[in-house]
């Protein structure tokens, strides 16, 4: 039995004022989707050790069923068709991890994001045939660039993954021979975005996860994000079609690239939506709980504290919906806001956290209270949050992206 719901105080203290009016709709439209469908079971969600019985396959489906995955796309490809698509699908995003951002993580950022979008991004058969399929719902992608002495360092040097010309025998292709690390659905999914030496470059491949030579590992055990499914792939001389190149031979570390700068995005997303969950939470707390005669809230520490976070929360919303906006006017290259979303959202969320248990107190730090049988969140919230500091490019990294645009290069290196 969860806790009473708490009151959305972003309503009255974030305006969405300067949003065009069809992201508004998705944002209230996806609010009502997870108030109805991911509420319920979010404590379960995000409490359930990882295993492949444990994937939400039925969350997968009403997903899908609601039309969420339209959001990202055009309507050619049976997408909704928005003129600020990347702006909704991160505004989608805050809205669905404010109650299971493991699960938003992998079906959401994993799947429509770092898949969906390296897709659409590389015109061609691949595009016109798997992007319909993505929005049908008709398979679970993953995205595979980590080895295990290999995720920050995308370099041809450093990558041990090797596709070979198969020869004319077989009509062309590839043999690829390796093994990724971290990869989010893997255990459960069809297809596999991956990042391969060719030669002295690198080369993105779909591949296949149910052919020959491919094995997949059982789901790592982690410190959180619970629902997002990571494992090993191991590839043993499997062969690739030609065609299953995404954008061209020796073009991987850009197709790469690209889609983690949109995956930043949606972790600062993500971040300002645990962020926000939170705060929420910890400022009922505060309203209610009595200490020596009067309200937590009344104590001026807690009041700068949450004044702090609440102007945080803010602006990491807005760095977010700036990148995104700035990304559907004029693509290009908007990694300096990207890594600046990144870093705002997904280390707030953790200093959010960390107060608002300690704010709450062993109400906080609790999981589930079984004297009454209820559940509280902000552990897990705790918990999910720190991978955002850690995943699609480690903070450090972030902060040397925005350093070389504000120095340049020439001193930076």
């Amino acid at each position: 039995m969860p806790v009473d719901r708490p009151a959305r105080n972003a309503d009255h203290l974030f305006s969405d004022i300067f949003l065009p009016a069809e992201t508004c709709a998705i944002r209230a439209e996806i609010r009502q989707f997870a108030d109805d469908v991911l509420r319920p079971v979010a404590h379960e969600i995000n409490t359930t050790p990882e295993s492949v019985t444990a994937f939400r396959r039925d969350i997968f489906r009403q997903m899908t069923d609601a039309g969420i995955y339209r959001i990202p796309y055009a309507a050619e490809f049976g997408g909704r068709g928005l003129e600020f698509p990347t702006l909704a699908t991160f505004t989608a995003m805050e809205e669905l991890a404010y109650y299971v951002p493991g699960l938003t993580s992998a079906l959401y950022d994993g799947q429509a994001v770092l898949v969906g979008k390296t897709l659409e991004a590389n015109p061609g058969p691949m595009r016109e045939v798997w992007l319909p399929r993505l929005v049908r719902g008709e398979f679970i992608g993953s995205f595979a660039t980590s080895e295990p002495a290999a995720s920050t360092d995308l370099s041809a040097r450093s990558m041990q993954t090797v596709a070979t010309p198969a020869g004319s025998e077989t009509g062309g292709g590839w043999r690829v021979s390796g093994r990724k690390r971290w990869i989010t659905n893997s255990s459960i999914g069809d297809i596999c975005l991956t990042l391969c030496r060719t030669g002295d470059s690198l080369t993105m491949l779909v591949i296949d996860l149910h052919a020959a030579g491919v094995k997949v590992g059982t789901p790592d055990r982690k410190m959180g994000n619970h629902a997002q499914l990571t494992s090993d792939i191991w590839f043993d001389d499997v062969f690739v079609p030609a065609e299953n190149v995404i954008g061209a031979v020796g073009g991987g570390l850009r197709v790469a690239l690209g889609a983690l700068a949109l995956g930043r995005m949606g972790v600062g997303a993500m971040g300002t939506g645990m962020a926000q969950a939170a705060f929420d939470y910890a400022v009922q707390h505060m309203q209610r709980r009595e200490v020596f005669g009067q309200k937590l809230g009344a104590f001026q520490h807690w009041q700068f504290r949450f004044a702090d976070h609440a102007t945080g929360i803010e602006n990491a919303r807005s760095l977010y919906q700036k990148a995104a906006c700035r990304h559907d006017r004029t693509p290009g290259d908007v990694e300096p806001q990207a890594a600046m979303a990144k870093i705002a959202g997904s280390e707030l969320a953790v200093d959010v956290s960390r107060d608002a248990i300690q704010v709450c107190g062993a109400y906080g730090f609790i999981r589930e209270l079984l004297a009454t049988g209820e559940t509280f969140p902000l552990e897990s919230i705790y918990r999910d949050a720190k991978i955002g500091e850690i995943y699609e490019g480690a903070n450090e990294v972030q902060r040397v992206i925005v350093a070389r645009a504000v120095l340049g290069r020439s001193i930076t290196g």
